[in-house]
């Protein structure tokens, strides 16, 4: 309960304080190309609930029909205001929406596709016993799965050889040992890394 009550109160702050970003990100990717502003992909939430999750989107329309699930960083699906939005994860800013609803948690496993899911073990369905989130523990070692998957011929088959297998520990980590302290510790770090560090490396 104090988990839910903090995802609704800081959701529905982050949205009021967002809604200027969302204004102008929105403008921009309308400018950009034909399209809506959201892509609103199925992934898989607590208990194996489908839900569809608020992205901004940042790749050509019908992009999941030409191509892979996984995206690499060079992907000619990507639109050019969708690479400036990727390289700050703007894009994943609309799930806020989804910790409102109570799809989504601020912190927790981030959501898989269905085809991701179907392949967990009896061990890995665990990591369905709690909300997904925006952010978690392998959210802030990944940092940029685009770039780890970039040049891949085939990027769902390097992202279950490269990246779950790590990414797999770290959710389960987190759901055998979650808690208020720890979401805290994790929502430090997610903004040192991938706002801070972004901004003075990469800069705006």
């Amino acid at each position: 309960m104090v988990k839910r009550l903090c995802d609704i109160v800081v959701s529905a702050v982050a949205l009021l304080l967002l809604l200027p970003v969302f204004t102008v990100v929105g403008i921009l990717i309308k400018l950009d190309s034909p399209g809506p502003v959201f892509h609103r992909g199925t992934r898989i939430g607590r208990h194996g609930r489908p839900f569809h999750i608020f992205k901004f989107r940042t790749m050509v329309v019908g992009a999941d029909t030409k191509g892979p699930s996984s995206t690499t960083a060079d992907d000619p699906r990507i639109t050019p205001i969708g690479r400036f939005i990727r390289r700050f994860n703007l894009d994943e800013l609309p799930q806020f929406i989804n910790v409102f609803k109570g799809e989504m948690s601020i912190v927790g496993p981030r959501p898989q596709v269905s085809w991701a899911v179907e392949l967990y073990t009896e061990e890995e369905r665990t990591i369905l016993s709690v909300r997904p989130g925006i952010t978690d523990w392998a959210t802030i070692w990944i940092r940029d799965e685009g770039e780890l998957l970039r040049g891949s011929t085939d990027p769902d088959k390097d992202y279950l050889e490269k990246i779950w297998p790590e990414k797999r520990r770290l959710q389960l980590e987190y759901v055998r040992n979650h808690s208020v302290w720890v979401d805290l510790q994790i929502m430090f770090k997610t903004f040192q890394t991938h706002l801070l560090d972004r901004i003075l490396k990469k800069g705006l």
